[in-house]
């Protein structure tokens, strides 16, 4: 992550930080979230979403009813390497 330096007013930055702060959160955090409103960061970030649960909605995939125990789904993880059971 980048380091930005910025010259503010100090009356600005004085209420901004009393703001945040009543707010629960930092003058660092407000002006990170605005820039990535700016950047059009959250929009790519809600397209992106919007395209996995798309296509999640209209796949054909499944599990063709198969269920699977969490031991069964953690088999190869929990066994020692080399060691296999049937």
């Amino acid at each position: 992550m980048a380091n930005l330096t910025l010259s503010i007013d100090d009356e600005v930055l004085k209420k901004a930080r009393t703001r945040a702060a009543a707010e629960g959160t930092s003058v660092n955090a407000v002006v990170r979230d605005r820039l990535e409103i700016y950047a059009g960061i959250r929009e790519d970030r809600r397209r992106a979403v919007q395209a996995i649960l798309d296509l999640a909605r209209n796949t054909q995939a499944g599990s063709g009813g198969q269920r699977w125990t969490r031991e069964e789904l953690y088999r190869e993880r929990l066994e020692p390497r080399g060691a296999r059971r049937e």
